[in-house]
């Protein structure tokens, strides 16, 4: 067999091994999305319960439960009533999910402002991972915003620039799940240095979860290069946070690490987090 056969073969056995693996859990997925989502003051309580379990002594206590702990208690509880946020600056966070939950639904969201790397690791990830990409979409396409609200809004009214391309279209897409898991940490910025495990979002209805929030960015390239997991190449070419790219600047080694977001702008937070 030629070196191009082989690879062809080889190539569709990976696909057959896929879809024999998104259909495995195709019964599970559909009894899950069955039942009626649960209240918000039952979320609630599934919210105080995992703050209970898991916050042991406090925020960066040594005996706070661990990712894998909490992934997994998110898996028992919640099943595919779960969403995970990922901005394609890595995938480590689908990556310690996708064992738990496998084709578990990644919102991504599509601002339309985004670096080409950060598009190709969102195909990348998508076509080698056990997860189910969800393209969260603004209501209007970024020529119809520049039509509504002027071009280049990001420039002269960021917070509505978010708030339109990707607060408001997260929002919407969270209403049906029971919990989101996110991959924010507490090192990333003084506005997330509180950032508990699990808690209840009261902004959008449903449970919160931050399995990586104790982390640290050398713990966080570390599991991605012992898991050969799919990074954003920006990450090394001096992008530490990835955001949209026409708010988004290189950061000199020291400076704070989301300093090149928004840079020269008074805005710290997209908003999803606070």
């Amino acid at each position: 067999m030629s070196s191009l056969a082989e690879a062809r073969a080889a190539a569709l056995a990976r696909e057959a091994a896929r879809t024999a693996s998104r259909e495995a859990i195709a019964e599970q997925r559909k009894s899950d999305w069955a039942r009626p989502r649960r209240s918000t003051e039952e979320l609630r309580a599934l919210a105080r319960e995992g703050e209970e379990l898991f916050s042991g002594s406090g925020i960066g206590a040594v005996d706070e439960g661990s990712y894998d702990q909490i992934i997994d208690w998110v898996a028992r509880t919640f099943g595919y009533r779960t969403a995970v946020a990922c901005s394609m600056a890595d995938a480590v966070l689908p990556h310690t999910v996708q064992g738990a939950i496998p084709w578990v639904d990644v919102l991504f969201l599509e601002t339309g402002y985004h670096f080409a790397e950060t598009l190709g690791t969102r195909n990348n990830v998508e076509n080698s991972m056990e997860l189910t990409i969800v393209d969260v979409q603004a209501a209007q396409s970024v020529a119809e915003q520049d039509t509504a609200h002027g071009k280049d809004l990001w420039s002269r009214n960021p917070a509505l620039c978010c708030q339109l391309r990707k607060m408001e279209p997260l929002t919407a897409s969270l209403k049906d799940y029971e919990v989101w898991i996110t991959g924010v940490r507490r090192d990333e910025a003084p506005t997330r240095t509180n950032t508990p495990l699990v808690t209840f979002d009261e902004k959008n209805g449903l449970v919160k979860v931050n399995p990586l929030a104790a982390w640290s960015l050398d713990e966080l390239l570390g599991y991605a290069a012992a898991n050969n997991v799919i990074i954003n190449p920006l990450l090394n070419d001096g992008y530490p946070s990835i955001g949209c790219q026409p708010c988004t600047k290189r950061v000199a080694p020291g400076e704070d690490p989301r300093s090149g977001r928004w840079a020269g702008l008074d805005k710290t937070e997209c908003g999803l987090h606070v």
